[in-house]
């Protein structure tokens, strides 16, 4: 595999990774932000080359400057530390007697998330949790609107580039670190990514669409996300 570089204006040398692909049509690419560790990922159709990957990258710099920007480090979680989850105050505390995770509403309105178990695998825990409770919600927003809106599938990745996406198969993917997000922030990217199952574009009757399923408030949940998205990926 040829080794080939992204440079930022600011002289960061980021590394990029060029997957052939049978099967694909079009070049895409990803870029992967972790603390100390940045790289994007192309995938491209067999017959296309690396030298038309690389013509890519530069026609989304300043894309990929964006992201990079403001991408923060990720920190981590221990016992003791607070988290917000879908407009929830979360208090994580470790116990190592509880064996199933336990989710408490406090009296003055906060929760506690009790973990139990190794102490180690306290993150992957509290991952594992987030991402379950977020498919809840998910699920029942999806069961209001009308049946021909949702999906055959859904599913749940970790992605740096986008909150989410609907495939003309059907199946519709959210960024679980949507859990991190205010309630009604997340309810818009559901909406948005349902209202593609009639609109694979992002057209004025798409945009109408996304206001029925959404009712009011579509503008200012994009501008909460455009603000303040990065800081979704702090954690974990």
């Amino acid at each position: 595999m040829a080794n080939y570089e992204f440079i930022t204006s600011d002289g960061e040398h980021i590394p990029i990774e060029i997957n052939v692909k049978r099967g694909m049509k079009n070049i895409t690419l990803r870029p992967r932000v972790v603390c100390g560790a940045r790289r994007i990922e192309i995938s491209r159709p067999w017959l296309s080359t690396d030298a038309a990957a690389m013509r890519f990258v530069e026609q989304k710099r300043r894309w990929l400057e964006r992201i990079f920007a403001n991408a923060p480090c990720r920190g981590h979680l221990k016992s003791g530390d607070w988290f917000d989850f879908l407009d929830m105050r979360v208090h994580v505390l470790h116990d190592d007697t509880v064996r199933v995770t336990r989710f408490v509403l406090q009296d003055d309105g906060t929760y506690t998330l009790f973990v139990g178990g190794d102490a180690a695998l306290l993150e992957n825990r509290i991952r594992t949790f987030i991402k379950s409770e977020l498919l809840k919600h998910i699920k029942k927003l999806i069961l209001q609107t009308p049946r021909e809106f949702w999906p055959r599938r859904i599913a749940l990745r970790d992605t740096s580039s986008r909150w989410g996406s609907c495939s003309t198969t059907g199946t519709i993917s959210f960024s679980w670190r949507l859990a991190f997000a205010p309630y009604d922030v997340m309810r818009y990217v559901v909406m948005h990514e349902l209202s593609h199952r009639k609109h694979m574009d992002h057209s004025p009757e798409f945009w109408a669409q996304v206001r029925a399923l959404y009712g009011f408030g579509v503008e200012r949940a994009k501008r909460w996300l455009t603000k303040n998205g990065a800081s979704l990926h702090q954690y974990l």
